[in-house]
């Protein structure tokens, strides 16, 4: 399993799973973050967090412990 948080610069990956509960798992939801998107990742701060991606066009900061709930393919 490879979730966004181990995604690399640069590259674009497909949404296969979201993991959390309830509030977190519907914040990641309601940023446009669902199964079967495209995520390409524009950027990672040097300590890692955040994580820049661009989602549907436009551009989103995540949070590690969040980008690990999300399972890419």
């Amino acid at each position: 399993m490879k979730t966004l948080k181990e995604a690399t610069i640069g590259q674009t990956v497909t949404v296969k799973r979201l993991y959390g509960e309830g509030p977190v798992k519907r914040r990641i939801m309601d940023m446009g973050i669902t199964k079967g998107v495209d995520v390409y990742v524009r950027k990672v701060a040097p300590l890692g967090d955040p994580v820049e991606v661009t989602v549907r066009g436009y551009e989103l900061s995540l949070r590690k412990a969040d980008a690990a709930m999300i399972e890419v393919g």
